[in-house]
């Protein structure tokens, strides 16, 4: 019986010491973690027979838990890096009660130079309107750099780049790069590599550029179809309100004409786009208009706020005869419209030229005897000197002089003698109508001259013979001031001109301050008719 008893005590206590666990050793799976420099959260295994404390000095390292009473999986967070180089940290795990130790070295990279797009190759069309010919490239970089594009490729290829903000070191910051381009005119397609480089040339960075390709434009022929095909998209890229019914013959669209005989028959003969919205010169297709005399470009939306040049292409149809670029927002024209030579009629009204375009003289234009520069105004202001802004076209940086050398009325215009309409009105054209009477680069009307025409006064003889051939001349509303000359006052033309409504009246104040006006401006023209005796627009010869 007694051994019973001794048997069952041995399996109790062989039973109870089986439901008590072991007591943990204390440790750690891993002593030294390393990682890169972009950070991130490694998992470390903690056996620990009593409570601890997680401790750490270094401010880019966490810990979580941060303490506990048993084993358990700790999460070490590494932030990103700051520097180019390497860096160390420690993690020390403690048990309260011992204070045993242990420690997790933490090695982490340190960031390498870089300058990467986050988008490396880009296809470009031929064409697009304005608005949509620009893209954004993201470039991610941890120190400053500039964009190189070619040379050769800086005409249709422009980059906007802002700030970089290095506000974090080493760490990549993002930056959004902004690229416009230009049309592509030809028939073959282009392409560009753009580097993307350190700004400091000492620093090497494996960086890949930017592969740029650019479609060929569409071939237009030159003929019949090829000026339909030239119209319709002049018209698409001036965003013209009204377009063409292509579903008639080119030769009844609206604005149309063709020819309807001789070589170029059924080719354009003019062409007429008005109200459309653009911020860019002419359009290219203009160029394939190669049989086209009369060509008509009116009413840009808000003209006074664009700082236009009709651009080069127009430039080529060398066989215009009339052009008409009015109130469409041109403060230039290029040196190559002198090669419009064959101009009979050139209207540039409704412009905001800020001066003449010094293009524009009789030796560039030899046939040309129409010209019309009105309204040139961007802003009205009655007196011009007591306003700071300066951008307000109207011709106001226009700076010839006279004999005298003060301001004057420009004298390479009145040496145009082959025109026969000159108009300048409404314009800030300031100073003075020189009187000519000295200048001997000017001839003077001769006793022959007036005594082979019997509705010439002798009152002309001896006068300076300027625009003799100018039928309507007209420069009122402008800021002129001084004295009317005699060669205008006797003008054989003047009373053509309605000189009491379109060329004596001036308005406001120059940027002087002067009040303008002619001091001799008559009331009436009858001082004129009594010299001009037997002109047939005298009231006394009309019966």
């Amino acid at each position: 019986m007694k051994r019973t008893y001794i048997y069952a005590l041995t399996a109790l206590l062989f039973a109870a010491s089986a439901c008590v666990e072991p007591v943990p050793e204390f440790r750690l799976d891993t002593d030294a973690i390393e990682i890169g420099a972009e950070g991130g959260d490694v998992c470390v295994s903690l056996d620990s027979p009593e409570a601890w404390i997680a401790k750490t000095q270094d401010p880019w390292i966490t810990v979580t838990p941060a303490n506990g009473n048993a084993s358990t999986q700790c999460t070490i967070m590494i932030d990103t890096a700051l520097n180019f180089t390497p860096r160390e940290g420690l993690v020390r795990i403690e048990l309260l009660s011992s204070g045993e130790r242990k420690d997790v070295k933490v090695t982490q990279k340190g960031f390498d130079p870089v300058i990467a797009a986050r988008k490396n190759e880009f296809s470009l069309k031929s064409y697009a309107p304005l608005e949509e010919r620009s893209f954004d490239v993201v470039v991610d970089a941890n120190l400053p750099f500039k964009v190189e594009i070619p040379e050769q490729d800086r005409e249709w290829l422009s980059c906007t780049m802002p700030e970089l903000v290095l506000d974090r070191g080493a760490r990549p910051r993002s930056v959004t790069l902004h690229f416009e381009w230009g049309l592509n005119f030809t028939q073959e397609p282009r392409s560009t590599s753009v580097a993307l480089l350190p700004a400091d040339t000492q620093t090497e960075v494996s960086s890949r550029g930017l592969e740029i390709s650019q479609a060929a434009a569409d071939a237009i022929e030159i003929g019949i179809k090829g000026d339909s095909l030239a119209l319709i998209a002049i018209n698409q890229a001036l965003e013209c309100w009204a377009s063409f019914d292509t579903s008639e013959r080119m030769e009844h669209w609206d604005g149309v004409s063709v020819w309807k005989s001789g070589p170029n028959k059924g080719r354009v003969r003019s062409a007429s786009f008005r109200l459309f919205a653009t911020k860019e010169g002419i359009p290219f297709q203009v160029k394939y208009l190669t049989a086209a005399e009369e060509l008509t470009f009116f009413g840009n939306s808000n003209t006074f706020l664009k700082n236009l040049d009709p651009g080069e292409h127009i430039c080529e149809l060398t066989q215009l005869k009339r052009l008409n670029i009015s109130a469409y927002g041109l403060v230039s024209l290029p040196d190559s419209f002198a090669k419009l030579e064959n101009l009979e009629y050139l209207n540039l009204s409704s412009n905001n030229f800020p001066e003449l375009p010094a293009v524009l003289c009789r030796e560039n234009f030899p046939k040309l005897h129409s010209l019309i520069l009105n309204a040139n105004q961007r802003h009205v202001y009655y007196d011009l000197s007591n306003t700071v802004e300066k951008n307000l076209g109207g011709f106001i940086d226009e700076s010839d002089t006279d004999e005298s050398g003060k301001r004057s009325f420009p004298m390479r215009f009145l040496r145009w003698t082959e025109l026969d309409t000159l108009v300048f009105s409404v314009n800030y054209l300031q100073g003075s109508i020189p009187d000519l009477s000295d200048d001997p680069s000017f001839p003077k009307w001769t006793a022959e001259e007036v005594n082979a025409c019997d509705t010439l006064p002798s009152r002309l003889i001896g006068l300076p013979k300027v625009l003799p051939h100018t039928t309507l001349l007209t420069m009122n509303l402008n800021r002129l001031s001084g004295t009317l000359p005699d060669w205008l006052l006797y003008h054989p033309c003047l009373d053509l001109w309605v000189p009491d409504a379109l060329v004596f009246p001036q308005e406001g104040k120059d940027e002087k301050g002067n009040i303008c006006g002619f001091t001799n401006a008559p009331a009436n023209l009858d001082y004129y008719y009594r010299e001009y005796v037997n002109k047939k627009y005298n009231p006394n010869n009309k019966e």
